[in-house]
């Protein structure tokens, strides 16, 4: 009995610390998200214009095919998160859709090369979309498989972790950033096969280092189906929907005999009960039916801790719809802006003409500038004050950039206004290939902006839908945040559409092929506007947030 015990206790102390994990494993898994990113944004921030110079398609049409592809991208991921988490697991999840990754990769350097011109097009897209499987299957897993390498017991160890978000986005930034800067020079002055060359390179590299760090990750099988928890609580609640809550006062906490809902884990979880989303607590009150009963139904009855892990996952909705116009604002990076800088004085002494996409790079420089500052000098300073662990709470963080979003439109309708000024002073307002006599520096304000909410905003995203899910679900939490930028893509091209649609009907239509007539400030002001009126509903949803608590985290018994 006592050798019992003791085997025991040995094997859940081995489950309390575990021997894999930490940075030595959170490296080799930054190295195969670095290589996804290199290949995504050489590709992704030069594609509006091969579209319009290569493929000859229109700049509204090419601006739409952008958006579209970068939505279509982001929502593949809400798939990929739930294979992942019910069937294969994060780590073969990210093998498998790494892989295809790679075969989108190598099918786009054959369509700008071997394909025959009358079949260029069309290949290409299949190449962009195989991509975007590829992509939605490896994003809401590695940074989700990256985290679950650290624990979150102590103070330390939530610092640590708070800490690798920020880490995490400068590396990946910094990918990001020597692809704008290098790759898209080769593809506008040297050759489009080799620039995607390069990036396919690069990302088999990444795939084969993650392969050498197999035997230090922490691995979790599928935990089961989250949408099945979530279908049991409303079928529970709705059973229950005459159930008076003063005559039945007995809830429902966790059969210990089941162990976890959603999979064997290392941990289970005691969340405390809140006052939020009360119609879902009659999920959990034990009526005369459920007394009368030795099984437990699960469609019938469910635990407090269930309850409280679907208030979690709604809580975050509305979070989710305050940040799309935020993308969608962001989006301009890909498109309007790289089209402005277009038309600028590029020239860098008597010999270099900077790619109007390699502007990009100066996002990716604000963010390696304002990161570290961020984690190593005011989070600490602040934290001296408020005693929080990350310095400020991080839907304050992503308030600052969504306010930030706004003066960046506002910012670049000014700018571009002055560009159109510049134009119609030297006669070129009808010229659309002509260079405007005003450098490209002008813009410099904007990609600092966008460089700065990104910040912001983006890291305190994937801490907050990482944080905030309950664990289970983290993968589909990291997915729901990623969908906020395909959706705000697709948000991005509706406005576009309805714009064009509504200037046509006018008489005099915005965002034509030139540029110069194509009122694109007036189109900024517009984004501003709505930017503004999202902001104003989040400041409102985030005073009514209600961040999860545990009261309880105890080891789970070992089979």
């Amino acid at each position: 009995m006592i050798e019992n015990e003791q085997e025991l206790y040995t094997k859940l102390s081995t489950l309390q610390k575990p021997s894999r994990g930490g940075w030595d494993a959170a490296i080799f898994i930054i190295f195969v998200e670095a290589a996804e990113r290199f290949a995504y944004y050489g590709l992704s921030g030069n594609l509006i214009i091969y579209l319009t110079n290569y493929l000859h398609q229109p700049t509204a049409i090419a601006a739409k095919n952008v958006n579209i592809w970068i939505g279509v991208s982001s929502l593949f991921a809400l798939l990929g998160a739930i294979v992942a988490d019910s069937f294969l697991g994060r780590f073969k999840t990210i093998i498998l859709s790494t892989s295809i990754y790679l075969m989108g990769m190598v099918l786009l350097c054959l369509s700008v090369s071997s394909v025959p011109i009358h079949y260029r097009e069309a290949v290409f897209f299949v190449a962009l979309y195989i991509l975007s499987v590829g992509e939605g299957g490896h994003k809401p897993c590695v940074q989700t498989f990256a985290a679950d390498q650290f624990d979150e017991d102590t103070p330390d160890q939530k610092r640590t972790k708070s800490s690798f978000f920020n880490w995490w986005f400068l590396v990946i930034v910094m990918a990001g950033t020597s692809s704008t800067l290098v790759v898209i020079y080769i593809q506008d002055n040297v050759s489009w096969m080799i620039g995607f060359g390069m990036l396919t390179v690069v990302q088999a590299v990444g795939l084969l280092l993650f392969l050498l760090g197999i035997k230090r990750y922490r691995k979790e099988g599928p935990l089961g189906s989250a949408f099945t928890t979530v279908a049991q609580v409303f079928v529970a609640a709705a059973r229950k929907w005459r159930v008076d809550e003063m005559l039945h006062s007995d809830i429902f906490y966790e059969d210990e005999r089941s162990g976890s809902h959603m999979g064997v884990q290392p941990k289970q979880k005691t969340l405390a009960r809140t006052n939020q989303f009360r119609f879902l607590d009659k999920a959990m009150i034990i009526d005369n039916l459920d007394a009368s009963k030795n099984i437990r139904n699960p469609w019938g009855l469910c635990s407090l801790n269930q309850v409280e892990e679907v208030k979690l996952v709604f809580r975050l909705i509305p979070i989710w719809f305050c940040c799309l116009m935020f993308f969608a604002v962001q989006s301009q990076l890909h498109t309007y802006f790289t089209k402005q800088g277009s038309m600028m004085i590029r020239s860098i002494g008597s010999h270099f003409c900077l790619p109007p996409a390699s502007l990009q790079a100066l996002v990716g420089i604000m963010i390696i500038i304002t990161v570290p500052i961020y984690d190593r000098i005011i989070v600490p300073k602040v934290r001296e004050f408020t005693g929080h662990p990350a310095g400020i709470p991080v839907l304050q963080r992503i308030g600052v950039g969504l306010f930030l979003s706004v003066v960046n439109m506002v910012v670049a309708a000014l700018v571009e206004a002055k560009r159109v000024s510049v134009a119609r002073e030297h006669d070129l307002m009808d010229d659309p290939e002509a260079i405007v006599p005003m450098r490209v520096w002008w813009l410099l304000p904007q990609y600092i902006l966008t460089g700065t909410s990104d910040a912001f905003t983006v890291v305190g995203l994937q801490e907050l839908f990482y944080d905030q899910m309950p664990d289970a679900m983290r993968s589909l939490g990291a997915a729901a945040y990623i969908s906020i930028l395909g959706v705000g893509s697709f948000v991005s091209s509706f406005i576009i559409s309805l714009v064009e649609t509504i200037s046509r009907n006018s008489g005099e239509p915005w965002l034509g092929n030139n540029i110069n007539r194509a009122h694109l400030d007036d189109f900024y002001w517009v984004l501003a506007g709505l930017s503004a009126l999202f902001f104003g509903v989040y400041v409102w949803v985030a005073t009514c947030f209600v961040y999860k608590k545990v009261v309880r985290e105890e080891t789970s018994g070992v089979d």
